[in-house]
Formats: structure tokens, C-alpha cells, sequence
């Protein structure tokens, strides 16, 4: 993790490190070791390291086998020895085949979107294709993997830490605009999971994923420390449900980061966990009933000591809370807008200072990178968010009346932007309607 780190610095990758085991870190451990060993310290601290490596065009690789299907398989095993892949069937990124990718955007394919951090890998036009290539995708995929890494990349998501930590963040992409029917990007039932009806988010999400791995050095166990690498195989890239939106509600993009309504968009933020919710009362409860008594099962999800809250205290997010139309038109039936449920999520989902105090979790506020949120300790119940605004509300889902769905959020910030799309575009709908039919 420190090499990647360093050399996300130009540091030269043969930096001097002296390593100690875990247990020296822990509470109440012992430190002689530190005392013992200190000589070592003292000498890579005067060692002299060579340049740092300079980064170039990388040589396209050659695999051969008896037969197509046996070269297929000998550069998935190269993949796995090499680390470039996740474990799962990947398509070797072929010059044609990354030339047909880059037909979906006007941007050069040297353009640079950016650093990869921690380990600095060079995030480019060609980058993006390259991964998107081996995952599955397809040329009018592109606008939105190229919009999610440059929002990835913004410093405001603190991207370097959510790549090493072992909070386990994984990146959610949220997408509006008319793009989403366009490439079959599911807003409906099972939208952040697999459907062959809709295959965009699993090739775009793992794409990501793939950048975020060969980039930028998030391997498990020496660049990401997450014990559990939850919901990583494919991220989640799902859209807003925009129809299914109540009379009034803007879409996310247009109401989190001001972008009219129509643009294609996406809104990025890092969670670490996802909670399914019984929303729907179980036996007789009149309307009014079953709405506020939802509305309190969904803040009890919220009111946990959860203190990956304090990274987006001011800024970020607290999380997302996703409703289907079914469940937002019943709430709005009775007078609940959008504001009020955030209202009454946030107010609902306060922690008591006993609690906190029981968890641990006034030390943890004590040292919180935001000052908003060390400023807030004393506060009787404690609020999760600096301000109900904070907290994501999306419709997705499908009309189901049964459930919510609440990502606890990681997030120093919400990261929106905006797509460009080549003038072609149109063109490449009409080829995937065929492909993807079958034709």
C-alpha cells in the first residue's frame, strides 16, 4: 500500500521501508520493537534510491494457442498471473477491438482525464477504453465510464484513501439524462444487480473497477486493505428512474448539481454498504399508517454508530436512500415532499450521547477530518449529517411497494458530470439494437 502510494507521488518504487507486524499498531501493544529496529529507520532515511520510473507507451502483448478458443483462455491466464484481472472472464483488449470502443466519444484517445491514485497510474481516453474493451462493453458505454473516472478522480472524494482503506468504499454512479434508455441502463426492478436486458452497468462498473485495480493499485491485501471488498466485482452504475419521478421532483442530477433537466449526467459518491428495507406495513395499517411507520424503519437503518458518516459531515453524504415510484407516489399522496422525508430521515436518525458514548463514538468525532463534524460532539441526539440536503434520495426500483434501499455512505462528496457523446452517437444505438437483438 505505502508503494503505491509513493510512487502516486513519483517517489521511486524502491523507496526505503521498514515494516512492522499489525499488532505493533494495536492498543496496548508492545513497542519495543520500534526502540530495537530504529537503526534500520535511521538508514533509509540517508540511503540514496534510484530515479522513479518514467512512464511510457506500453508494449501490446502477443498471446497464441491452437485455436481462438485456447488463445482466449491463455490470456485470461496471463491476466491472473499478471494480476490485471478480478477472477472472472475478461476480452483481451485487441487494437481493433479498443478502436471500436473509442468510436463513442469526440476526445482524443491520448486525452488525459487524470492520476489514478494511490499508485498514479495515467487515466486517458484510451485507458477507459482499454478496460471498458475488456469487460464486455461497447462504444456508446463510453461517455459514461469517461464522466464516472473524471468524477472518481475529483480531489474532493479523497480518492487516494477510499482506493487504500479498509472501510471497504466501492464507487456508486448514479446516472440521468436520456442516455440511460439509450445504452440499456437499468433504472427498474434489479437495477444495481446483473439483467441480460439491460447490460450496460455491469460492463461500465466493472470497467471502473478494472481502472481502479490496474491504475490505480487497489489490489486486496497490498493496495486496498478492506478485509471484505464488498459489492466490488462490478461497483454499481444503475439510472435514476426519471419517469417514475412524482409530480415536482426534480431528477438527482438537476437538484444535487444544478444540471438541466434532459443533460446525461452522472453523480458519484463511495458507499460501504447496502441494507435492503421492509417498507410495507405487514397486516391493516390504514395509508397514512404504513407511510410513517416505513418512513421510521427506514431512519432506524440511518440511526446506527456509524461513524463513516463523519467523512462527508459538511460536503458528502451521509448515503443514498433509493425508493420505487410505488413507494415516492404513495408518500407524496399524503403531503410528504421530497424535503420533508429528508426532514424527517435525518431528524429520526439521531444518536443519543449515551449511545454514542457506549460505541466509542465521541473519540471517533474528536478526530474527524471535518471540522464541522469535531464541532458537533456535544450535540443531544447526534445528527449524522450537517443538514438534511446531505442525504441522497433516488428513485429507482421498479413499481414494488415493499421495499427501500439505503447505501451507507463513505463520501467526503457528491461528484457530478457532465457526458459528451460523439455527433455518431445516434449510429451507435442502432447498431447495438441490432447486436444486442440478436441481428
Amino acid at each position: 500500500m505505502v508503494k503505491n502510494a509513493v510512487s502516486g507521488l513519483n517517489v521511486a518504487p524502491d523507496v526505503p521501508m521498514v515494516t512492522f507486524p499489525i499488532e505493533t499498531f494495536l492498543p496496548d501493544a508492545d513497542l519495543t520493537a520500534l526502540q530495537v529496529r530504529k537503526q534500520e529507520l535511521y538508514d533509509g532515511l540517508t540511503r540514496a534510491v534510484a530515479a522513479p520510473l518514467k512512464t511510457g507507451d506500453s508494449a501490446m502483448l502477443s498471446v497464441e494457442g491452437a485455436s481462438y478458443e485456447d488463445a482466449l483462455a491463455r490470456a485470461n491466464q496471463l491476466f491472473i498471473a499478471k494480476l490485471w484481472g478480478d477472477g472472472l472472464p475478461l476480452w483481451p483488449a485487441t487494437r481493433e477491438r479498443v478502436d471500436w470502443i473509442l468510436r463513442g466519444t469526440p476526445l482524443q484517445r491520448t486525452h488525459v482525464i487524470g492520476k489514478f491514485p494511490p499508485r498514479g497510474g495515467i487515466a486517458t481516453v484510451e485507458a477507459c477504453a482499454i478496460a471498458l474493451a475488456m469487460t464486455g462493453g461497447r462504444p456508446e458505454y463510453l461517455p459514461v465510464l469517461i464522466a464516472a473516472v473524471d468524477a472518481f478522480l475529483d480531489p474532493s472524494l479523497r480518492s487516494e484513501l477510499a482506493q487504500a482503506t479498509s472501510g471497504a468504499p466501492f464507487p456508486v454512479v448514479a446516472v440521468n439524462g436520456p442516455i440511460a434508455k439509450q445504452i440499456k441502463l437499468n433504472s427498474g426492478f434489479g437495477c444495481l444487480g446483473p439483467d441480460p436486458q439491460f447490460p450496460a452497468g455491469a460492463s461500465i462498473g466493472r470497467a471502473l473497477r478494472q481502472m481502479q485495480q490496474n491504475l490505480g493499485g487497489a489490489l486486496p491485501g497490498t493496495g486496498t486493505m478492506a478485509p471484505w471488498g464488498n459489492n466490488r466485482y462490478n461497483n454499481i452504475v444503475f439510472a435514476e428512474d426519471e419517469d417514475g419521478l412524482p409530480q415536482g421532483w426534480l431528477p438527482h442530477a438537476t437538484e444535487r448539481h444544478g444540471f438541466a433537466q434532459g443533460s446525461n449526467s452522472v453523480s458519484l459518491f463511495f458507499a460501504t454498504g447496502a441494507n435492503n428495507i421492509i417498507r410495507r406495513g405487514a397486516q391493516k395499517e390504514t395509508k397514512e399508517e404504513d407511510v410513517v411507520q416505513g418512513m421510521h424503519r427506514m431512519a432506524g437503518f440511518l440511526a446506527v454508530p456509524h461513524f463513516h458518516y463523519l467523512a462527508g459531515y459538511e460536503q458528502g453524504t451521509p448515503g443514498a436512500m433509493l425508493l420505487t415510484r410505488v413507494v415516492a407516489e404513495s408518500a407524496v399522496s399524503l403531503g410528504w415532499t421530497k424535503q420533508k422525508i429528508r426532514e424527517f430521515l435525518v431528524d429520526n436518525s439521531r444518536i443519543p450521547q449515551e449511545q454514542l458514548k457506549r460505541t466509542g463514538g465521541r473519540a471517533w468525532i474528536e478526530i474527524a477530518h471535518d471540522e464541522s463534524a469535531r464541532n458537533s460532539i456535544d450535540l443531544d441526539p447526534w445528527p449524522i449529517t450537517s443538514k438534511p440536503d446531505n442525504l441522497i434520495l433516488i428513485v429507482a426500483g421498479g413499481g414494488h411497494p415493499t421495499h427501500s434501499f439505503w447505501l451507507q455512505g463513505n463520501s467526503p462528496a457528491v461528484v457530478g458530470r457532465q457526458m459528451r457523446v460523439p455527433e455518431t452517437f445516434d449510429r451507435l444505438i442502432e447498431d447495438a439494437e441490432k447486436d444486442l437483438a440478436g441481428g
